[in-house]
């Protein structure tokens, strides 16, 4: 039996370069050897990616995309297939905590550097990937055609409408009808289930070519490929496989705990990951007291919220969208504004580290702030927090240009 795999394997490696492949990306791809806590959010994102595929395809055997259809088939697949809540809840929960590891992982690079010279691409592969998982979860988001979905939907389809001139058309051609209808929900089911993904699968492709193609960053922010031995080996690496799937079986363990815990005993997360609304049929005569995205747009939505004033003859609505989109946007040049000779905040100087630290703590005021019903108050402070969070980004060729760093060790440091 042995002899015989062994024939199909070379049949087929003679035909289809499958053990090249192996070797490149897993048994000869070497590693840094001190990847910490924050590696574990990569193999994750997989993980979850694999989940929100499998579990889609069952629901979309069973869902209705028609305005008529969709609550009804919904609340069928909760309450009268086996395992049909099952299936939903590991999709709906599958949701958030794709952004929840994906938002670590987007962090992790942050702090040590991991968008710098030569991973560029490897950054901006990551944020077109997170561009296409925004998308991705807004068309999903709107297809249980509750409340929540049917007005949330017709909230951010209308932002399109500050657009000057074009604003309108755009928002006609995007719902294709005159209001959100059935034939908005069809379309979006089509692009939520074919053609986002497909992108999607092949932006996720390209991130991990990128990134094995310049080999991985490490917590010190070491090229590893500049230390090797006689055999043209990392003294510094390790190979992928065996060490680093045995070692992320830990991490997926402990997720799943997790995962599987509020699957069970709180899917709806108190109403953040599934609101209340929205297990009221969409109605278009009955507006929700408080419209708010899911919580992880929830910065976004705070920062669009936050601009309430016109500038330059076109309305606070328009310049709310442009920060919005600024916000999303300036992520992807990101490479190119940090002028620090080091990558990892272990070795760069105070300023970038009081800068990071600010940056995450606006992020989450601003995604609670996002969440809540806007109030005057709770609109200076998303100002505030809104310019923090510009800031880290625009002052960035300076701050990290003139601190004076720490000497970076010529090894990896297995701290």
């Amino acid at each position: 039996m042995q002899k015989a795999l062994a024939g199909l394997r070379d049949w087929v490696d003679e035909r289809l370069p499958i053990v090249k492949a192996w070797d490149t990306h897993m048994g000869k791809y070497y590693a840094p050897k001190n990847f910490n806590f924050w590696y574990f959010f990569g193999v994750l994102s997989l993980l979850v990616l694999v989940n929100q595929l499998l579990t889609g395809v069952w629901l979309t055997m069973l869902y209705e995309p028609s305005a008529e259809g969709a609550f009804a088939s919904v609340e069928y697949i909760m309450r009268d297939v086996e395992y049909g809540w099952l299936l939903r809840y590991m999709h709906s929960t599958g949701a958030s905590a794709f952004f929840a590891v994906v938002y670590l992982h987007m962090f992790r690079g942050l702090l040590y550097g991991s968008y710098k010279k030569p991973r560029e691409l490897v950054w901006v592969f990551g944020m077109l990937i997170y561009l296409a998982l925004m998308a991705e979860g807004f068309l999903g988001y709107v297809l249980p055609w509750g409340q929540m979905s049917y007005w949330g939907a017709q909230v951010i389809v209308s932002l399109f409408g500050a657009i000057p001139v074009i604003g309108p058309d755009i928002v006609e051609w995007v719902r294709g009808d005159y209001l959100i209808s059935g034939i908005t929900l069809n379309r979006f089911f089509a692009l939520h289930v074919v053609a986002v993904p497909i992108v999607l699968l092949a932006l996720v492709v390209l991130h991990l070519l990128a990134l094995h193609h310049v080999g991985s960053n490490n917590p010190d922010g070491i090229d590893i490929k500049k230390n090797k031995d006689a055999n043209g080996v990392p003294l510094d690496g390790i190979a992928f496989h065996p060490y680093y799937t045995v070692h992320d079986i830990v991490g997926i363990i402990v997720f799943l705990f997790i995962f599987c815990t509020i699957i069970f005993f709180m899917p709806e997360m108190g109403g953040y990951f599934l609101e209340h609304a929205n297990f009221e049929q969409a109605n278009s005569l009955k507006t929700p007291e408080h419209i708010a995205p899911t919580w992880y747009y929830t910065p976004f939505y705070a920062m669009l919220r936050a601009v309430t004033y016109p500038l330059f003859g076109l309305d606070a609505k328009f310049w709310g969208f442009v920060v919005m989109g600024g916000a999303i946007a300036i992520l992807f040049v990101l490479p190119w504004l940090d002028r620090s000779p080091v990558r990892s905040w272990r070795y760069k100087g105070w300023m970038s580290r009081v800068a990071i630290i600010s940056f995450a703590v606006a992020f989450l005021v601003l995604g609670y702030l996002g969440a809540m019903p806007a109030t005057p108050g709770r609109t200076t402070v998303a100002q505030l927090f809104t310019v923090v969070y510009f800031a880290f980004f625009l002052l960035m060729p300076w701050y990290t240009k003139i601190e004076k760093t720490k000497p970076v060790p010529e090894r990896v440091t297995m701290r």
